[in-house]
């Protein structure tokens, strides 16, 4: 195994920044304007602080350890099953491992992510884990400085290893059942409506890849029409299917449970209309499956993503190099209420 580079020092930046220890101390841990040091030499300092890594150890007794046992977890959301369920299991799995787990959620903000991080690296975190984050790479490259490890969960970045769900097939084998469920039903066979998320979005834009790739092989055009991602948000899912009133059996492609909140409202003021839509879900909520016209949902296996990633903390790996997790298909039967289970990926 590599083996990992020292942290940086109050003295290395002194060094750098062409500064006495003592200043650079003041500047780190605040009191620098105390000291009359000038604005300039503080920018300085904090410029090559940041360069290297640096950030000011919040626990001091730390500094004698090789290792601290700490490994943190950045999670963008408690406010879904998905990541709650991901926070509640990591910390339990790593606890399991000899491991101090801390997570902390940055509500999708790259700024506070990245001073998520930078407080983690400070606690002498051995690993941090970005999950969902929406730029991997400034954390990634920032822990690498300060020579700590950091692993990617649920979506990808290309400066360390990554783990995430196979969104793409699983997002086919949605679409398959959505289709069939639509020929049996109703005995048709038009494209179906891909409703919710960003496509600026990796999960999202893999997860259109895999519903164009099974309307693609049935022969399906999909119009651009319906390609409704305008969001994760259930009131911007809601308002995107507003103007549409099916006469005709239609199928949706559902992009998350928060765009499932979104589509339901929307299905509610159908009135008799909403027998003729069948739909299906990319995410997992048990409740799920008493949703009339739901014929089923897309669950990432949590546990597996987990166990992966956990299994590379400590170990070396290519940067970039990306673990896909197949996701598990939930299927409803016509009662709504019967799930069965399947591969998807």
């Amino acid at each position: 195994m590599k083996k990992t580079p020292r942290r940086t020092t109050i003295y290395d930046i002194a060094q750098l920044a062409d500064a006495s220890p003592s200043a650079v101390s003041s500047v780190l841990n605040g009191t620098w304007k105390k000291r009359r040091i000038s604005v300039k030499l503080a920018e300085r300092v904090t410029q090559v602080a940041e360069a290297q890594g640096y950030a000011v150890n919040a626990q001091a007794s730390l500094l004698r350890r090789e290792k601290s046992n700490v490994i943190g977890m950045i999670v963008p959301k408690y406010d879904n099953r998905y990541f709650g369920q991901i926070a509640e299991r990591f910390e339990e799995m790593a606890r399991a491992r000899g491991l101090f787990p801390v997570v902390t959620c940055t509500q999708r903000d790259p700024e506070l992510e990245f001073e998520a991080a930078k407080e983690l690296v400070s606690w002498q975190a051995d690993c941090v884990i970005s999950t969902g984050a929406t730029d991997p790479d400034r954390i990634s490259a920032f822990c690498s400085a300060a020579g700590v490890q950091s692993l990617n969960l649920d979506l990808p970045g290309t400066a360390a290893p990554s783990v995430v769900s196979d969104n793409r097939a699983g997002a086919r084998v949605l679409t398959a059942l959505i289709l069939d469920r639509c020929a049996a039903e109703f005995g048709t066979s038009g494209a179906l409506r891909f409703v919710g998320g960003r496509l600026s979005d990796h999960n999202s834009a893999r997860r259109l890849e895999g519903f164009l790739e099974e309307h693609r092989a049935r022969g399906i055009e999909v119009p651009e029409a319906h390609v409704l991602a305008t969001g994760y948000s259930a009131d911007k899912a809601a308002a995107a299917l507003s103007g549409f009133r099916p006469t005709g059996p239609t199928g949706l492609f559902v992009n998350s449970t928060i765009a499932l909140e979104g589509v339901v409202r929307w299905l509610g003021e159908l009135g008799p209309a909403m027998d003729l839509v069948r739909y299906g879900c990319f995410d997992w909520d048990p409740f799920g499956g008493y949703l009339p016209g739901n014929v089923g949902m897309v669950e990432q296996d949590v546990e597996a993503m987990l166990s992966r990633v956990l299994g590379m903390v400590g170990e070396e790996a290519p940067a970039g190099e990306v673990s896909y997790v197949p996701c598990l298909l939930r299927e409803f039967g016509a009662d709504g209420v019967s799930p069965r289970t399947g591969q998807g990926g």
